[in-house]
């Protein structure tokens, strides 16, 4: 019966070696962002980061254009894995903030990269959101993520 359990083991054992190893079969699976900020491009003015190091991820992308405006969200997987959600849109902060955050969101303090200052929150459990209002579109940045992966993304931010 050992005999036979090891049979069955070996070869799964050695499968699941191959995949991580060979395959990079840990690494999220990246996406190219380009259609849908080409879309969102036509509705507002997209922030893209630069300079991100090669182990951040785009995860996904999507933009919808509703009756509230317009909406783009990137997600991303920070170098630790951890998802972050970057969302630009034209629909009013008042709506948007809740929806992203959760309705238990808090305030916690602030955030100053290069060219913004960000309010910090603790939204839904676990998760820390970063969020800025300008005149034409509000950011936000929300990921169970450490707080230094998501200053780094707000940083790098044009």
């Amino acid at each position: 019966m050992i005999l036979s359990l090891l049979v069955l083991l070996i070869p799964i054992g050695l499968g699941m070696v191959y995949w991580r190893v060979v395959l990079d079969g840990d690494k999220p699976i990246a996406k190219d962002p380009s259609s849908a900020i080409q879309l969102a491009s036509a509705h507002f003015t997209v922030a893209q980061p630069t300079g991100l190091g090669e182990d951040w991820t785009v995860t996904s992308a999507n933009f919808r254009n509703e009756n509230g405006g317009a909406t783009l969200r990137v997600g991303y997987a920070d170098p630790d894995a951890d998802p972050i959600l970057m969302v630009q849109s034209t629909v009013p902060a008042a709506t948007l903030v809740p929806a992203e955050v959760g309705d238990e969101g808090t305030r916690t303090g602030t955030f100053r990269s290069a060219n913004r200052a960000w309010l910090t929150y603790a939204g839904r459990p676990g998760e820390i959101a970063f969020i800025v209002t300008e005149q034409n579109r509000t950011i936000v940045l929300v990921g169970k993520t450490d707080q230094e992966n998501l200053e780094t993304l707000a940083a790098a931010l044009p």
